[in-house]
């Protein structure tokens, strides 16, 4: 259907993702030969094209809740994470992707994963957090879909094929840095260098996708937020949720709202098709 299709980030807005694909791909296969992802979106991304979306959600939805504290003090004080949602995360991609799930998703499709690299010299933490002020600063002035700001703190943008991954950690890592957004996750080293959330450059990762549009070919961009603009690209069909989904990034204290995050995708996916 498509020749591409790119998962944007969003942290657990990107469970709306999941339930988007499942509806369309119910009807219709929804893959392509090359598909792309940054932060978030990549695990959602790589979840759905194994099928385990259920199993998924049905392990989020029952580690989180009121029970937890998005900022442990507490725990902080005995020696664990200040911002605990790290360590569930990493836990969570190792019990779900092992080496045989890795290989079947380098026989799937040519996934492209990206992270950002600062600028050699610049401290990763420093480089991070002005990284992370730009791109909130001119989310909230100028709500662009795709934003420059980053570019312009000489941030750059690097893709990752899974495809050259060897074994599961190496796919964990890649998850982890794509969507590395200090204090909240670890800083993780993709080669010999820390690699951070591929959104600082762009959270819609659609840089490899614009050869296949000037060929004259069709891509699909999922999107995790609702924008009054969007961009009009030929060949490029722009998805985004009928209404915000319910939920912040890095919230692991609302089970409800990944719940919501998944029904309301599946409700516009079911649209989607509809609409074909």
């Amino acid at each position: 259907m498509y020749d591409a299709i790119a998962f944007a980030g969003g942290g657990n807005r990107c469970y709306w993702q999941g339930g988007f694909f499942e509806a369309v791909n119910d009807k219709r296969e929804l893959k392509a030969p090359l598909m792309t992802a940054v932060s978030a979106g990549s695990f959602a991304l790589s979840y759905s094209l194994l099928g385990i979306g259920p199993r998924v959600r049905e392990q989020v939805i029952s580690a989180c809740g009121p029970h937890l504290r998005n900022v442990d003090f507490k725990g902080w004080r005995a020696g664990k994470p200040l911002y605990p949602v790290g360590a569930m995360y990493l836990d969570l991609l190792r019990s779900v992707f092992d080496n045989a799930a890795l290989k079947k998703l380098q026989s799937i499709a040519n996934i492209q994963v990206a992270v950002a690299r600062l600028p050699r010299g610049v401290p990763p933490i420093l480089g991070a957090a002005l990284g992370i002020g730009a791109y909130q600063v001119e989310k909230k002035l100028f709500h662009p879909v795709h934003p420059t700001f980053g570019r312009k703190l000489g941030i750059k943008q690097e893709f990752v094929g899974i495809r050259d991954l060897k074994q599961a950690p190496d796919l964990h890592d890649l998850i982890i840095a794509s969507g590395g957004v200090p204090p909240f996750m670890p800083v993780t080293k993709i080669g010999d260098r820390p690699a951070f959330d591929g959104g600082l450059v762009d959270n819609v990762p659609v840089a490899p996708l614009e050869p296949i549009e000037s060929a004259g070919g069709n891509t699909l961009v999922l999107l995790t937020r609702r924008y009054k603009k969007i961009p009009e690209i030929a060949g490029r069909t722009y998805v985004q949720p009928s209404e915000p989904i319910p939920i912040s990034q890095f919230d692991i204290t609302n089970a409800d709202g990944f719940r919501k995050a998944y029904e309301l995708g599946l409700k516009d996916g079911k649209a989607f098709v509809a609409a074909l």
